[in-house]
């Protein structure tokens, strides 16, 4: 039969990015912190997932994808905190729904992929598959769906078909097969110094030896990632000078759009990592970590400058360019400074806690 229900008193916040800004929902819903409710770039700069890939292709629109994090930050926090996390994936959609309204049923919310070009509220025209979303209730005689997100501060009625469409998308990067990720927390999280370590080692490598647990597959497409993709993005926007000046303006508008306002928290994810760093700093004293989030800041205004000087107003086109070329020269040193600090801080706080 038909049924309504509706998790009450979700702590829901709008935030930077959808993954760590649910899962700050998610650890204050359950109770979990060490200094009351985390902060979204706590979560964040803990998952580990800090990263860079670089690809470009005719075949998207913008023909270019920019993304500073890695693949299984919903797996690799949870499981970094001392939880279980199970990825349920399917292209029943039945049987994806069922996955949900179990879990809702059972006072869980659940947390799944959505297109943003199926979810309507978002109102956007640009297909990105592997957006996370927080369902938190349903009611089946109106045809809805309750559903939390990042980008918006209140809860969303979602049409239960435009949900299923959004969790059955085969756009870029990859399909969402009605991905639900069902997480078990832990009872008390672990000592912030220790997990702090093994996030903070896992984002340097990251950088330094990607293991091509990308967002974005590479493979189709001209691409690279860590530290490479840093120089990849530097020479290849050098070539843009010979395109024509309409396919400059696109290239200029879509990789501003990366680095600010496609859910990175500015400066392509690099903001989101000093804020929690500093965080971290303040729990742990540590002075290295301290020096991490100065350095992540530092890392995170040359991508925004670099986002800003293509997209100024009332400047010409070839201008912006030259602008934007000046400022990503200096984006493979910055990403080499931030690995480097990412690994001194992690070896400073793994020596502490010993």
């Amino acid at each position: 039969m038909p049924h309504k229900t509706l998790i009450q008193d979700y702590p829901h916040q709008i935030g930077g990015h959808c993954g760590s800004g649910a899962m700050r929902d998610l650890l204050h819903w359950h109770g979990l912190g060490w200094d009351g409710p985390p902060s979204e770039g706590l979560v964040f700069a803990l998952g580990g997932a800090l990263g860079l890939s670089y690809v470009r292709s005719s075949a998207l629109f913008p023909p270019l994808y920019l993304v500073g994090r890695g693949a299984d930050f919903e797996i690799d926090l949870p499981r970094r905190l001392g939880g279980h996390v199970e990825v349920l994936t399917t292209d029943d959609p039945q049987e994806g729904w069922s996955w949900v309204r179990d879990d809702i049923d059972s006072g869980r919310p659940s947390l799944v992929w959505g297109d943003i070009a199926e979810l309507p509220y978002l109102r956007v025209q640009m297909q990105m598959s592997r957006h996370d979303i927080v369902v938190i209730g349903y009611d089946e005689d109106a045809h809805v769906a309750f559903v939390v997100d990042n980008d918006r501060a209140d809860v969303q009625s979602v049409p239960l078909e435009s949900l299923a469409r959004a969790r059955s998308s085969t756009s870029f990067p990859e399909p969402t097969r009605h991905c639900t990720y069902r997480i078990t927390w832990p009872s008390e999280l672990p000592a912030i110094g220790d997990i702090a370590a093994a996030a903070f080692r896992q984002s340097a490598e990251n950088l330094r030896q990607p293991s091509g647990a990308s967002i974005a597959d590479l493979t189709p497409a001209s691409g690279a990632e860590g530290l490479a993709a840093a120089g990849a993005l530097a020479a290849d926007i050098h070539t843009w000078t010979g395109l024509p000046d309409g396919e400059i303006e696109i290239l200029l508008f879509g990789l501003g759009a990366f680095i600010e306002k496609a859910g990175t928290g500015g400066g392509l994810f690099r903001r989101l990592l000093a804020e929690g760093c500093a965080e971290i700093a303040r729990l742990t004293g540590d002075p290295a970590t301290a020096d991490l989030a100065r350095v992540a800041d530092c890392c995170a205004q040359v991508w925004t400058e670099t986002a800003r000087a293509g997209i100024q107003r009332d400047v010409d086109v070839r201008a912006r360019l030259d602008a934007v070329i000046l400022s990503v020269n200096r984006l493979p040193e910055a990403e080499a400074d931030l690995a480097e600090a990412l690994e001194l801080a992690s070896s400073s706080l793994a020596t502490a806690n010993r």
